[in-house]
């Protein structure tokens, strides 16, 4: 009977966790998914709760109490614009989850190993399992136990590095130790030795061995990537957190972990491989951590940035019929989002066409703009993709670029030796003008100087974007 519950739970969970995954492809769908989501994990932590083999349910009931509780603590405290490190901290845990529970999963198999048979007759959940299977099935175990915790382990130290450069603790550049590539690779090398031998001894020493190697891999393959990319590292992470996810739950045979696990890894991956694409970037690289440098010596950039003040922009903003906005990380940072979408409602209300133009990477995570946007109320109807924009801005009378750098940098296109050449960019320096908000003359996170802040066209709007923004409203009408 108890079998049979957990297993229709474990069915109905996985059906709201594909609809859940389905509708968060959609601005309209992506709350009621988020419910979906939520009852869809209640209901499978109910089902494993309550189990078969699941006898220490009061202490995990406190242990779930607490680690919600520290859950909504962080949710509170923490803004939208940390979003992205916060979810590499979350990919951090998820990882370190899998190596723990790797560990534990050995040890129990020793401990079952070294029974008599009555003994292991006697035996009780995971251990029970572990007690009735045969001798290939024990092999088969102990290496989906090694492949977790390898998995895990390069999400762990991965993601913490990640964590370091969205949070700005850690040098954003690309950097290397000597031996660059060849160093992971003798790592990874030796992670397979240590499998062959762990596969033949079930001792534990190549298993900590391993980890030990699979935990530079993870520092070693994230710090040889650029801050510019780091929206695909996230999404990376999150697909090799669902793997390593995937692989525990083959050692402890949780169909439903399997199957979650698979979900995350397998989107992670795909929503990885499009945002390659839509930066021109191997998705081969990206998992080898093989990009985020310049190949050579970068153009020099000619001119100089010409300022112009509230008042100018606002007389150009009232002569323009069609209007687009570029949000980038740098609205995020200064909370803008309700400015912005208050001055697009007056130029709509004015008669203007008024547009956003959203960049694949935009931010630093997926989707960042999408949600900033949708949290200030702005239509869904007038946020647009690159490729679906990008051929109209020759016809675009006025240009505001509110705190974005790489997704609008011409050097992509002109400079060979730019690390981020050969991606594709909102063109927007084909606009009659362009107005670019931001803080000063600084690089911006990824550190590339952008030709289109020295164009004759484009004038330098600096200041705080909600505070620029907010004056402009003054101004209009």
């Amino acid at each position: 009977m108890e079998y049979g519950f957990t297993t229709a739970a474990y069915v109905v969970a996985t059906v709201l966790f594909i609809l859940s995954l389905g509708g968060l492809s959609g601005q309209e769908s992506a709350k009621r998914a988020v419910w979906y989501g939520i009852v869809g994990m209640a209901l499978a932590v109910l089902a494993t709760l309550i189990g078969p083999g699941s006898g220490l349910w009061l202490l995990s009931l406190l242990l779930i109490a607490a680690g919600g509780a520290i859950g909504v603590v962080i949710a509170q405290r923490v803004q939208m614009t940390e979003m992205p490190q916060l979810v590499a901290a979350m990919h951090s845990l998820v990882g370190l989850a899998a190596v723990l529970v790797g560990f534990n999963a050995h040890f129990e198999l020793g401990r079952v190993l070294a029974m008599d048979e009555t003994a292991r007759a006697a035996t009780e959940g995971f251990a029970a399992v572990l007690a009735h299977k045969s001798a290939v099935e024990i092999n088969i175990l102990r290496v989906e136990l090694f492949l977790g915790v390898f998995i895990g382990a390069v999400t762990f130290t991965g993601s913490i590095v990640a964590f370091g450069k969205l949070a700005g603790k850690m040098n954003t550049a690309a950097q290397k130790l000597p031996g660059g590539h060849m160093l992971n690779a003798g790592a990874a090398a030796l992670s397979v030795i240590c499998l062959i031998w762990y596969f033949n001894s079930g001792g534990f020493f190549p298993l900590f061995l391993m980890t030990l190697l699979a935990l530079f891999v993870g520092y070693h393959l994230i710090m040889g990537i650029g801050g510019a990319d780091m929206p695909v590292v996230v999404s990376m992470l999150n697909s090799y957190s669902g793997w390593a996810a995937a692989a525990i739950g083959f050692s402890l045979g949780n169909d439903l972990l399997i199957v979650v696990g698979a979900l995350v890894g397998s989107s992670g991956a795909i929503l990885s491989y499009i945002m390659c694409r839509a930066m021109n970037r191997s998705f081969i690289s990206v998992i080898l951590g093989g990009f985020g440098g310049p190949a050579g010596a970068q153009a020099e950039v000619e001119g100089e940035q010409v300022a112009i003040e509230a008042d100018g922009v606002a007389a150009a903003l009232e002569d323009a019929d069609s209007i687009v906005i570029v949000p980038g990380y740098g609205m995020a940072v200064a909370q803008a989002q309700q400015a912005v979408s208050e001055l697009t409602t007056k130029l709509r209300g004015m008669g203007k066409e008024v547009r956003f133009a959203i960049h694949p990477v935009a931010g630093r995570l997926p989707g960042h703009m999408n949600v900033l946007l949708a949290e200030a109320r702005v239509p869904y109807d007038i946020v647009m993709e690159m490729d679906e924009i990008n051929d109209d801005f020759p016809s675009t009378d006025v240009v505001i670029v509110i705190g974005s750098n790489d997704i609008v940098n011409p050097a992509a296109q002109d400079d060979p030796n730019s690390p981020i050449a050969g991606m594709p960019v909102l063109e927007v320096w084909k606009a009659k003008q362009v107005f670019v908000c931001k803080r000063g003359q600084g690089t911006g996170y990824s550190g590339i100087e952008n030709p289109l802040f020295f164009k004759e066209n484009t004038r330098m709007f600096y200041g705080d974007a909600k505070e620029s923004v907010t004056s402009l409203l003054s101004r209009i009408g």
